[in-house]
């Protein structure tokens, strides 16, 4: 109880320092903002003392200082970044200070046809409004593409159904302004080897930093190179194999501070790299009764290129058309109305049977006839088996057209889930694995034998072309029964995925659910390179604890809700 009070005694010194420093921003405390604050979009909570709402970058400075300066007083003072707050994984929370991004940080900057910057607190959904004014895109943007903010896209390193084609979020970042962890923000992006030596030769934390981190992927070289997952998406652990190539000569600071969770500094400022948007785009739609046929379909499919390969499975399906009065406040009666209508074909489709998967083929390009051409191919290429599909017309707009009914359901069921199931609760412990699609076959049904065992009710979508699966059982986790059977059916499916050369996150990161799980990824060795990235770039630990190779079961366990 003493300590307790200490800590509050402390604490309230703090605020007054922060205040009397000039800082811009609000402090808030009150118990409604600390409540609101304990939970992300995962199975955690964990309740903050304080809420700051920094105004900019001169006012983040000044945190990552006072904090800094006052932790030996406090050995449990830290700092969590937090935006949209959709992380499944626990990254946006923590027991000591939260500072909001999403209030003040939402300004979008310069966009151009080739690149776009914007602050940390920036809604994707309003970013793409901007940057298509000019004919472009960012497109790592992920399924939650009208709640995520473009700092959490970068914290997690996100995809999403375009991760196929382009990549991931650390392939479009061309430039960051980070707060580094003596309160300075500094500029983040790639260099050649003379202008490495440079910033190397600097007297400061910033040349100590890159000093410290080049050595470390140098001399580490061949370890760090065959650690990177061999799946084409990955957000497990720091992104080390791809900071320094000796073969180019560049060194990126980018590829470790994206997918970081702000655990190595605080991003401030974001240039993006844009491509050009296709104005059109058409689906090709697949309902498959008997998943023994991926083995053959996949490939087929890859070998055309697509823009997008998604997949979503019958429990999506059914929730979608259980809870359709639902999709009226998102949609509006117009297109509430046309996606009812659009829904009759399919449900002659549901009299033959209830598939199993459903799989969506997208195809974008720079005119109608293009996009015809190329799903003509596929078709026809697909002529002989056994999987039945049929076509959906083509779209100019991806939100319009008689396929938007497949896109509404592949990326609204979490949301659905999480508001609408009420005697059951999203728990998202197995929601972003990978395994390689050559291996879907023999691994789908085994995954789905195991939700069984565990008598899990759960969704399973995702990105076939990737092999990219979120899965989100309903738990009713204040139930101890059900309780005990998360860290077992979590272990059995994490082994299944590592079996096959998989990852545990292509696009969700670790935060307190996967972190633990690091050394089975990737083994000690790799494991402890990354504890010795995070005391370089954080060596007072002051930036988002329990989070990447800080993580242990024994702390995430313990903070499960138990009460919703």
């Amino acid at each position: 109880m003493a300590t307790k009070i200490k800590e509050t005694v402390h604490l309230t010194d703090l605020k007054s320092m922060v205040l009397s420093s000039g800082f811009k921003g609000e402090l808030d405390d009150s118990p409604a903002t600390i409540e609101s604050y304990s939970h992300d979009a995962s199975l955690f909570e964990v309740k903050p003392k304080l809420v700051v709402f920094p105004k900019d970058a001169q006012d983040v400075e000044m945190l990552v200082r006072i904090v800094s300066e006052n932790k030996h007083k406090i050995p449990g003072l830290s700092l969590t970044a937090r935006s949209a707050g959709t992380d499944m994984a626990g990254g946006a929370i923590n027991d000591s200070i939260i500072v909001d991004f999403r209030k003040h940080f939402t300004e979008i900057e310069q966009i151009t046809r080739t690149s776009g910057q914007a602050q940390p607190g920036v809604l994707y959904r309003d970013f793409e409004p901007r940057t298509l004014q000019h004919g472009s895109l960012m497109p790592s943007y992920p399924a939650s593409r009208d709640l995520a903010s473009i700092g959490g896209m970068v914290a997690n390193n996100s995809g999403g159904e375009k991760s196929l084609e382009y990549g991931k979020t650390k392939d479009f970042v061309n430039e960051l302004k980070v707060v580094f962890a003596d309160g300075v923000e500094r500029v983040v992006k790639p260099l050649n080897k003379d202008e490495l030596d440079k910033v190397m030769a600097k007297q400061d934390f910033e040349g100590e930093v890159y000093r410290k981190i080049f050595e470390l992927c140098e001399s580490n070289y061949d370890i760090i190179k065959a650690a990177k997952p061999k799946v084409s998406k990955n957000s497990m652990g720091y992104t080390l194999w791809e900071v320094w190539d000796r073969e180019s000569g560049v060194f990126d600071l980018t590829k470790l501070i994206v997918g970081s969770e702000g655990t190595l500094g605080f991003v401030t400022d974001i240039t993006f790299r844009l491509v050009p948007s296709r104005p059109h785009s058409g689906l090709l739609v697949l309902f498959m009764h008997d998943i023994d046929d991926l083995g053959e379909l996949i490939p087929a499919v890859l070998s055309h290129h697509p823009a997008t390969f998604e997949s979503f499975d019958d429990q999506t399906l059914w929730l979608s058309i259980r809870f359709m009065p639902s999709f009226l406040k998102l949609l509006g009666w117009k297109r509430f109305i046309r996606l009812l209508f659009s829904l009759i074909p399919d449900g002659m489709q549901l009299l033959r049977g209830v598939p199993k998967l459903i799989l969506m083929v997208e195809f974008n390009g720079q005119t109608e006839a293009e996009v015809r051409a190329k799903i003509k191919a596929l078709h026809s290429d697909l002529k002989g088996m056994k999987a039945r599909y049929e076509i959906n017309g083509f779209e100019e707009d991806a939100t319009e057209g008689k396929s938007e009914k497949f896109w509404v359901m592949r990326r609204q069921s979490f949301n659905l889930l999480r508001s609408k199931v009420k005697d059951k609760h999203t728990a998202p412990f197995i929601d972003d694995l990978v395994v390689n699609p050559e291996y879907l076959v023999d691994f789908l049904p085994k995954l789905r034998g195991l939700v069984k065992k565990y008598n899990l009710f759960a969704t399973i979508a995702g990105h076939m072309g990737d092999g990219n699966f979120h899965i989100i059982p309903l738990m009713k986790l204040e139930d101890k029964q059900e309780r005990d059977t998360l860290l077992p059916a979590m272990k059995e499916i994490n082994e299944l995925v590592l079996s096959y050369h998989g990852s545990l996150s292509g696009e969700h990161n670790d935060g307190l659910i996967r972190g633990p799980w690091l050394e089975e990824q990737f083994g000690k060795d790799v494991v402890e390179l990354f504890r010795e990235v995070k005391r370089i770039c954080d060596p007072k630990g002051i930036f988002n604890p329990h989070k990447k190779a800080e993580a242990n079961w024994e702390y995430s366990y313990s903070h499960i809700r138990d009460h919703f």
